[in-house]
């Protein structure tokens, strides 16, 4: 029996993210590159995000249900099927010959079979989430992340927020007010300013609109970081740690296109990046300088001090699971350690250049208090469950 394509885009992203190490997002965009079919499209992502995502809840089922070693293969193929019967509801006869084709020539089809029919006849019971280790399996979750929040959060918040982070992410759109766009023009959707919630599935990229610079993706959370910061026209602005822009772009939208924004980056491929959305999006005051946030960085537009800064450091991610599937198996304490040590740079960095009485709003798209960096006298705290966004810290000082 043939497998869909749409399942076999996902049977490719789930091992290659798992035993190549590969991106969800990149494998995923490799993938439905071969897909013509919208339905395809929306399926494969579906399944592989899906099965990313609940690899925790996944092997553990695999776990208790299988003996002896896996071949990855295998392993990959049980996933996916299980993901289809506990979570997905496309229809067990498919789910269940799907993963029993995708583990051939292996002899461990036979496993896959077995289990997959297993599951569909008897159900699975899984953990309940009471405690911190049973919310970890059920939610798939590592369970350093569940304690994490339990201990911050409550029992409770963090059981919704589990589960809200297994459901899809938000879409959202921010409009751009520094070029022409007509409320006609725009996707259907719910507007709550520049934002722009969309009621269905609309390609981004390919748009008319996203070519012009008129839009581009962009949650809630995020959004209300640059209004925080509250630029005003004429002002010099500091943006530290810029790419991709989406925060830099809209700063500049909030002057007017009036004053001047210095985009910091790092990476030399994403600061060209940067300069090329900021060029399509109409931007002509945002000025990009390619080096490290941290060091005395000898650009003359970096010789005179800001109004204002914002330092949107590199972080753990945790408030950006629902978009990012495989983030929360690649993040580690160890990590984030080194992340906070970074963060606190460049807020000494990010005082050493406002002028005095300047504004520094510091901003991680995370949910956890040892990346509370800076306190300040404003502070907001988004969460996905509560929310419908992304999880941002942001404060201001």
């Amino acid at each position: 029996m043939p497998v869909s394509p749409a399942r076999t885009a996902a049977f490719s992203v789930v091992r290659r993210v798992f035993e190549s190490g590969a991106y969800a997002d990149r494998a995923l965009r490799k993938e439905l590159e071969r897909l013509e079919d919208p339905r395809d499209v929306a399926l494969a992502k579906r399944l592989a995000f899906g099965t990313v995502q609940r690899k925790g809840t996944l092997d553990w089922v695999v776990g208790r249900m299988t003996k002896g070693h896996l071949e990855h293969q295998v392993r990959a193929a049980l996933w996916l099927g299980l993901y289809e019967l506990l979570f997905a509801e496309t229809g067990q006869h498919a789910a269940v010959s799907a993963a029993v084709e995708l583990a051939k020539p292996s002899p461990g089809h036979k496993v896959v079979n077995a289990v997959l029919r297993r599951v569909a006849r008897e159900g699975v019971e899984l953990p309940d989430d009471v405690h911190a280790a049973g919310a970890a399996v059920r939610h798939s979750h590592p369970e350093w992340i569940v304690r994490l929040w339990w201990d911050a959060l409550g029992a409770e918040d963090t059981r919704a927020l589990l589960a809200a982070n297994n459901e899809p992410a938000e879409s959202v759109l921010r409009v751009n007010t520094l070029v022409p766009v007509s409320d006609a023009e725009l996707p259907p959707g719910r507007r709550e300013g520049e934002a722009l919630v969309l009621d269905a599935p609309f390609d981004v990229g390919g748009s008319e609109l996203f070519a012009r610079g008129a839009i581009t993706p962009q949650s809630r959370g995020a959004q209300r970081v640059s209004l925080m910061v509250d630029p005003q026209p004429g002002e010099r602005v500091l943006d530290l740690c810029a790419a991709p822009g989406g925060k830099t772009t809209h700063l500049a939208a909030l002057m007017g296109g009036e004053g001047t924004v210095v985009a910091v980056e790092r990476h030399e491929g994403r600061a060209g990046a940067l300069v090329q959305t900021a060029a399509r999006m109409g931007a002509h005051n945002v000025v990009v300088v390619h080096g490290d946030g941290r060091a005395d960085l000898e650009h003359p537009e970096l010789q005179l001090p800001f109004d204002r800064v914002l330092v949107d450091p590199p972080c753990s991610g945790l408030g950006t699971l629902r978009s990012n599937p495989d983030l929360r198996w690649r993040m580690t304490p160890e990590i984030v350690e080194r992340l906070v040590e970074e963060q606190d740079a460049l807020v000494a960095a990010a005082r050493a250049r406002l002028k005095p009485g300047g504004v520094l709003v510091y901003s991680t798209c995370t949910i956890n208090p040892g990346e509370e960096r800076v306190r300040g006298s404003l502070q907001e705290q988004t969460l996905p469950h509560r929310d419908g966004t992304d999880g941002f810290y942001t404060a201001r000082e």
